[in-house]
């Protein structure tokens, strides 16, 4: 699994011009599942963004996760983050998890961010969505998992 974790102040996803998910202060997470990833792979993921110190401190250190910050976290689920683009100019889909696959980890990764007790908001899996943001730092973290990592 692949996501894309920016540090927000705002941001919000709307499907056919209603926002259908919006959070203040927090994390805008793009999320994409490849083929072979797991329940595994989501559950570590989803400890990972609850867990990941990238706000800042009284001192102004990146020392706070979105769970100190009483933060939230917008989940978005983009299946175009698995591309692979090594070849050519268009990019290839190949490598990403069928939808019947990929939505159930989605899930399972947006469940077990909510159990951080981390307040959660969503786009729609496999919906057309426009994604606002104000990003913070600007803070973009990249995390990935390959299936069976350790």
């Amino acid at each position: 699994m692949r996501a894309v974790v920016q540090r927000v102040t705002r941001a919000s996803v709307t499907v056919s011009e209603d926002i259908v998910g919006a959070i203040g202060p927090g994390l805008l997470v793009l999320l994409g599942a490849a083929k072979g990833d797991t329940p595994a792979e989501a559950l570590w993921l989803a400890h990972k963004v609850a867990n990941l110190r990238i706000f800042s401190d009284a001192d102004g250190r990146m020392n706070l996760s979105v769970k100190d910050i009483d933060g939230q976290v917008l989940i978005v689920s983009q299946f175009t983050l698995i591309a692979n683009t090594r070849k050519g100019f268009r990019p290839s889909f190949m490598p990403a998890a069928a939808p019947e696959v990929a939505e159930p980890l989605v899930t399972q990764f947006t469940e077990a961010v909510a159990s951080e007790a981390v307040p959660v908001a969503t786009g729609v899996f496999g919906a057309h969505m426009v994604v606002e943001l104000v990003n913070d730092g600007p803070v973009t973290i990249l995390l990935e998992r390959e299936p069976g990592e350790g």
